[in-house]
């Protein structure tokens, strides 16, 4: 199997210079209509368990991974062409004594955390290698809406516990919410992979989904030893499903008495009202309940079949040793992170807050117990990504990916040395998930516009000339060509046809918002997120270079670059577009828009099993 880094790929690319008739090789058909919907009720206080849409097991992933397979793709010939391949290094987390303050992504002058971000020291700065747990019982993760009252209080009394411990313990509150900050605000640099002058960011690339499973696998085990029961697990929130879209009753009862209340939170939407919004802007939709908790089942359909057809979609691009995050046109980030991660985290975030403290900015999220019980779910969508069976839904192979290492405390208050490739397999770290239906597999997104039922072509809107790098200031569209038209079945099981905004800069230092779609050609668009031609958005959370001294970390803006990936080949099918030469891509800058360029966009073609 090649190395992720050796995806073929064949690109074609926005052309502006010649406007194209995307619509005038049209030949329009009558498909039967596919799109099942699920049936929701905004009484989310109820769960349905009697329906489970369970998934099948995905195949084992084979970790037996030689370096000579990166010779293979390189001989490939015609459509395909091989991405650059480099012989890199892992990125490899320094020990904790190279640690600095955190300046990245936020104004520190108005901070309510602080950026003395770095763990304690101990007696031994030196991280031993990580051993699975030896457990006899499986920890499970329980859904944070149907928990008992026996196990809420079991979890506050752990929290309690944490936040009792000196603020320099290892295994403190406060200690375990700079983890996060140290690790996603600057705090470390890739010295330990001779690359000193490079910072190391774990968001934004295929990173993100095993440095957090890694966090919240020690955080869990640190709570359990707290209170003496090593079957404790933590709760997850079920954003996922309806009857878990608002935030856990818990997390508010009794005020600042209760040790998982955090005072900052967006105060309209800790309420038992207030459903979260999968697809969050920054400020509310008003959108009915019914209708928002469909744009939710659409979303995460999106996020998780639609848009992440393989490893580098799913997951984010491609990260070594070396790269340096703000001068990359890759790593892209991955599906989940870009979607409904960020959209909860902003969501709960105070606006009123220079920060959005807590959740809303990456150096103060651990400050908030939910950030935990967020990412539980965000790492089980990992696990349910794969469970799917669907070809591509596994971990990338990449030696790079696989080696790659974070640095932690464990329960016994040892640094560790842990390895993306020891937590694939859930089964080894003794820990698992409690059944949960998956509705949104069922809620496949219909278009705005029906599909035309004769061969009558729509006529193509004439667009201005557009100037590549092109600034997000206001709304864009342009024109982009495919590689091929009229894909049969057989190819598009094996291929995924993606679109692909690379060279992506933005200011680092804000909540950067911008949505996009495929085929609309109203002025200002009128689809609804649930809908087909809304492929998908860009987002990220503050979290920008460091100062070291510099004077940055003030408010300065701080360009960063990145990459999207949107999957096109369900899109194209469901709105009857298959047999166009070209796509009309609309981008509508949403937030933080301001500074925001792209440097390219293209249409690729995508081997869904690298």
């Amino acid at each position: 199997m090649a190395s992720l880094q050796l995806l073929t790929t064949f690109t074609t690319t926005a052309t502006p210079r010649k406007p194209p008739n995307p619509t005038s090789s049209r030949r329009s058909k009558t498909y039967p209509k596919q799109t099942h919907r699920f049936k929701v009720s905004c009484n989310v206080a109820k769960d349905d368990n009697e329906n489970l849409l369970l998934v099948p097991e995905s195949q084992k992933l084979i970790l037996n991974v030689d370096r000579r397979n990166l010779l293979l793709g390189l001989g490939g010939a015609g459509l395909y062409t091989s991405l650059p391949a480099a012989f890199a290094a892992p990125i490899t987390t320094p020990d904790i004594s190279t640690c600095i303050p955190s300046e990245s992504g936020f104004n520190t002058e108005d901070s309510v955390r602080s950026n003395q971000c770095c763990p304690p020291a101990t007696s031994s700065t030196i991280p031993k290698e990580f051993v699975f747990p030896k457990d006899t019982t499986t920890r499970i993760r329980p859904a944070a809406h149907r928990a008992t009252p026996e196990y809420v209080a079991k979890y506050k009394a752990a929290i309690q516990a944490m936040r009792d411990l000196p603020d320099d313990h290892p295994h403190s509150f406060v200690s375990q919410a700079k983890i996060h900050c140290a690790y996603c605000n600057g705090g470390y640099t890739q010295v330990a992979s001779g690359f000193p002058d490079k910072m190391l960011q774990v968001h934004n690339s295929w990173l993100f989904f095993p440095f957090h499973r890694w966090y919240l696998y020690f955080y869990e085990r640190i709570l359990g030893k707290l209170i003496d029961d090593p079957t404790f697990a933590l709760p997850y929130w079920n954003w996922d499903h309806p009857a878990g879209m608002t935030l856990p009753a818990f997390f508010e009862t009794d005020g600042k008495r209760n040790p998982v209340f955090d005072a900052y939170r967006n105060v309209t939407h800790v309420t038992p009202a207030a459903i979260v919004d999968l697809d969050y802007n920054g400020s509310d939709s008003g959108a009915p309940c019914l209708q928002q908790i469909n744009t939710n089942l659409t979303a995460m359909y999106k996020q998780m079949v639609s848009n992440a057809a393989d490893p580098l979609s799913f997951f984010g691009g491609v990260y070594k040793a070396g790269d340096d995050p703000f001068g990359n046109g890759d790593p892209s980030v991955g599906s989940v992170e870009a979607g409904c991660h960020t959209a909860v985290h902003r969501w709960v975030g105070n606006p009123r807050m220079m920060n959005t403290e807590d959740m809303g900015n990456f150096y103060s999220a651990g400050y908030d117990p939910a950030f935990y019980v967020h990412h539980a779910n965000v790492d089980r969508m990992w696990k349910v990504w794969k469970d799917l069976g669907i070809p591509g839904h596994s971990e990338p192979t990449d030696p790079d990916w696989l080696n790659a290492s974070f640095v932690f405390y464990d329960e016994n208050e040892q640094l560790v040395r842990v390895y993306n490739k020891d937590c694939v397999n859930l089964e080894n770290l003794k820990y698992d998930y409690e059944l949960s239906p998956l509705p949104w597999l069922k809620n496949r997104p219909v278009p705005h516009t029906p599909k035309p039922v004769d061969n009558a072509a729509k006529p193509a809107i004439k667009l201005p000339e557009v100037k590549f790098p092109v600034k997000l200031d206001k709304t864009v569209k342009v024109y982009v060509k495919r590689p091929v038209k009229k894909r049969g079945k057989a190819e598009k099981d094996k291929v995924s046809e993606q679109l692909v905004l690379k060279g992506i800069k933005f200011n680092s230092t804000k909540f950067v918002k911008v949505d996009v779609f495929v085929n609309d050609q109203d002025d200002a668009p009128a689809i609804l997120p649930s809908e087909s031609e809304f492929v998908g958005s860009f987002a990220q959370l503050p979290h920008g270079r460091s100062g070291r001294g510099r004077g940055r970390g003030h408010g300065h803006s701080e360009l960063m670059t990145s990459a999207a990936r949107f999957g096109l080949t369900e899109l194209l099918e469901d709105i009857g577009a298959e047999d166009d030469e070209y796509i009309l891509v609309t981008l509508v800058p949403k937030a933080g828009s301001e500074d925001v360029t792209v440097e390219e966009i293209t249409v690729e073609l995508v081997p869904v099993n690298p």
